[in-house]
């Protein structure tokens, strides 16, 4: 049973101790008081304010599961402020246990400071969790998948378009890549895992990754830089700095290029050229 008055005051409570500058915002010469607005804290969790605003009120309908998820990402809620969520609404929390819906407060603090940069976060399967502005104008939104394939690797053994993103003579190094990163996922979470369902269903769909799985290559990775096909601005070659989150299930994905290159200037003109819409 939900709860409607705690669930109130601990969403007050949370958007108030909140800072504008946490959550990537600029604080303005008119704001009087500390904490965010609820338009803002709406904007964040990709919901109508008036929506955000009922909650608050006690009023409206039972918030889903679906939508708890969104409120923990806009608020930057720790794991366990999550969970608190979940139960003060009337569900179970849900399963930490290789759950990645979820981005840690921390990984979020930084990716909202990256507002000029191409940057996403991405789960141990490849699953964009959230872009930046500018990593969907470089790699299109990645953020509208659903099912297994919002997987990268998914895609790229079932969606030739995917594969669109980098030149032709890099895909073996990517595929394998995407693979051995797939093969670690599967060690770490085991049978009866997401993961495990990911490799029985290409397995039994694609040849060209049923033969790459069989080599057991657990080496394969990136390299140094990474090459970027992009329709308007040819070839970019980029540095994809990672940062893990603390239990290691997550990877923010930061994409730079050294001043003075070609490559940093086509990333400067991202801004201008808007998002991607061949993948």
């Amino acid at each position: 049973m939900t709860d409607r008055a705690q669930l109130a005051e601990f969403l007050r409570a949370r958007r108030e101790a909140l800072q504008p500058e946490d959550v990537g915002l600029p604080r303005g010469s008119r704001r009087r008081t500390g904490g965010l607005r609820r338009e803002e804290v709406a904007a964040l969790c990709g919901m109508s304010t008036d929506y955000y605003t009922r909650i608050e009120q006690q009023r409206g309908p039972n918030p889903s599961e679906q939508m708890l998820a969104a409120i923990a990402r806009g608020l930057h809620l720790s794991l366990d402020e999550r969970d608190y969520l979940f139960q003060l609404a009337g569900h179970t929390a849900p399963q930490r246990a290789f759950r990645s819906d979820h981005i840690n407060p921390g990984i979020m603090r930084i990716l909202d400071r990256l507002d000029d940069t191409p940057a996403l976060v991405l789960t141990r399967l490849g699953e964009t969790l959230r872009q930046t502005r500018l990593a969907t104008a470089l790699l299109g939104d990645q953020l509208k998948f659903t099912g297994m394939a919002r997987s990268t690797v998914y895609r790229w053994y079932t969606d030739p378009r995917s594969r669109l993103i980098y030149p032709e003579e890099d895909h073996p190094m990517h595929g394998r890549a995407f693979t051995a990163k797939l093969r670690d996922a599967y060690r770490l979470e085991g049978p009866g895992s997401r993961s495990a369902a990911l490799v029985e269903t290409l397995l039994k769909t694609s040849p060209e990754f049923a033969a790459i799985w069989a080599e057991h290559d657990i080496t394969a990775g990136y390299p140094e830089f990474k090459r970027i096909s992009h329709p308007e601005l040819g070839i970019l070659e980029v540095q994809c700095q990672t940062l893990l989150d603390p239990d290691q299930s997550q990877t923010l994905l930061v994409f730079t290029a050294a001043p003075g290159t070609e490559s940093h200037e086509k990333l400067q003109l991202l801004s201008v050229i808007g998002d991607r819409v061949d993948v």
